[in-house]
């Protein structure tokens, strides 16, 4: 039997530096073969030849053993290629069914929309998936997660045979991620393949059946995911061994910074109350929709005052708008930060020196010499990979965007950092990166209060758990107190 995808030797350059050599890779029907490699590593690079978005400049793509080359995704699909892409572009005035069916919508007499059979046939694919999503929605009133479970719907609408995955959990918290990956095994034990790109590796030891590593670009290695192990795949990922894949030198005091005392928030988070000590890393932990991210939206001055009191430092405040949060010393590095972390269309340097424009102008006149050097540091302190400051943001890896982001708070000067699942999206060397800086800053003195959905991240690095359910705490954990059924079982 031909496996289903097969390509030798794929190649790619832009204005002369290769982008990808030697792409290789081989997915058997009935089988999930995880696609590795960090920040950087040339995967895009190769879904997109793929997917005919990009034309190779060398090398063979074989679909089911015939030789392909398609010029367009519209001819991937009909060759029974899809893909569900980590940047989802949902139209949002739309329902779910509409978005399904974007541009291929049954029709009717006189050639009109059939909207019945497009909300049947649509409430068929989600329940099928075991997705319990009204096919009659709107997007705009789903949640993140749920945006996310209907573009793998729309992928799976077109009959693929080869479906790849880029980054499917990045928005999912552990039930639906769970979800996924049983839709996953319903699909192999149809005979199709699945492509999986994940940074994830507890996900990609747990679905994965074969996996491929790229680095820099090449090629290098493959074989059976029960033949490798945890450490070797992280060397071949980022090509030196890592010794300790949570980077954690801090140790908590017992002086408060922050005390919240029965605080309300949006979307029914009520009574909430937690301390938060010099030098701890706080970790914030539940399941989607249990209320993590209002906290912080709340502690940033972006959401209404709705009751409860925030003290700092002993001080009662206010905290009504991101201006006095940051005067105060708080700095918050959102979920998601191509929508509100950075301006994708402007250059590092901008980006970095966003939240100081005040102190780097003077009279409104920004003072170039002063915003190059303060960037230059963030560049420097945070080992952005970038030929210049004036880079546009949006042609950097994840982890490299990321660190813009980190370094356009640090250089607030802030005494406490509130993380909103920080190392989203970024492969395993950056995680320990950022798990470094964030170790870095609460052993000199600084606080940290970290939102995470993945529970070895957590186990990792907090010093003290404080688990949501349904809006409220419902337990408080310490390091030496913590484990993965301990978390679940309070957040469940």
């Amino acid at each position: 039997m031909h496996p289903l995808l097969e390509v030798r030797g794929l190649t790619k350059s832009f204005g002369g530096v290769a982008a990808l050599s030697n792409g290789q890779f081989t997915l058997r029907p009935g089988s999930v073969h995880a696609l590795c490699g960090g920040n950087g590593a040339g995967k895009s690079t190769f879904l997109t030849i793929v997917m005919g978005i990009q034309q190779r400049d060398s090398g063979t793509i074989r679909v089911k053993g015939q030789e392909v080359s398609f010029s367009r995704p519209s001819e991937a699909l009909a060759a029974g290629v899809s893909i569900i892409e980590q940047e989802l572009s949902p139209v949002p005035a739309m329902s779910v069914a509409e978005n399904i069916y974007l541009g291929r919508e049954p029709t009717g007499l006189f050639g009109r929309v059939d909207f019945a059979r497009m909300n049947a046939n649509a409430q068929d694919l989600l329940d099928s998936l075991h997705f319990r999503i009204s096919a009659r929605s709107l997007m705009m009133d789903l949640t993140v997660a749920e945006l996310q479970l209907v573009e793998i719907a729309k992928a799976l609408s077109y009959n693929a045979e080869i479906i790849i995955m880029d980054e499917p959990t990045s928005a999912l918290g552990e039930a639906q991620a769970d979800e996924l990956f049983a839709a996953i095994a319903r699909l192999k034990e149809q005979g199709k393949g699945i492509v999986y790109v994940s940074h994830r590796l507890s996900e990609i030891f747990q679905i994965a059946d074969d996996y491929t590593v790229f680095r820099d670009g090449r090629f290098v290695g493959e074989g059976p995911i029960g033949d490798v192990t945890r450490d070797s795949l992280i060397e071949m990922i980022v090509g030196r061994p890592l010794t300790e894949e949570f980077a954690k030198s801090n140790s908590p005091t017992t002086e408060t910074v922050l005390q919240v005392e029965g605080l309300n928030a949006q979307n029914a988070v009520k009574d909430v109350s937690f301390t938060l000590h010099r030098g701890e890393i706080l970790a914030l932990y539940g399941l989607m929709g249990s209320g993590r991210s209002e906290i912080f939206e709340r502690l940033f001055g972006l959401t209404p005052d709705l009751g409860g009191e925030i003290t700092l430092h002993g001080k009662r405040v206010t905290l009504s708008n991101p201006s006095e949060a940051i005067r105060r010393g708080l700095a918050f590095v959102t979920e998601d930060r191509k929508v509100s972390g950075l301006n994708l269309m402007a250059d590092l340097r901008d980006n970095i020196c966003m939240a100081r424009l005040n102190e780097l102008s003077t009279f409104g006149i920004m003072r170039r010499t002063r915003e190059a050097s303060a960037a230059q540091r963030m560049i420097e302190a945070f080992g952005i990979k970038t030929p210049n400051d004036k880079l546009v943001v949006s042609g950097l890896s994840g982890g490299n965007q990321q660190k813009v982001v980190l370094g356009k708070w640090f250089l607030t000067e802030p005494g406490i950092l509130l993380l909103d699942e920080p190392t989203r999206g970024v492969d395993v060397g950056a995680k320990r990166e950022i798990y470094r800086v964030m170790s870095d800053f609460a052993a000199a003195g600084g606080a940290v209060i970290m939102i995470s959905s993945e529970t070895d991240e957590v186990l990792g690095m907090a010093d003290r758990v404080i688990v949501m359910r349904d809006g409220r705490i419902s337990g408080e954990v310490a390091r030496d107190a913590l484990s993965a059924n301990s978390l679940l079982h309070l957040a469940a």
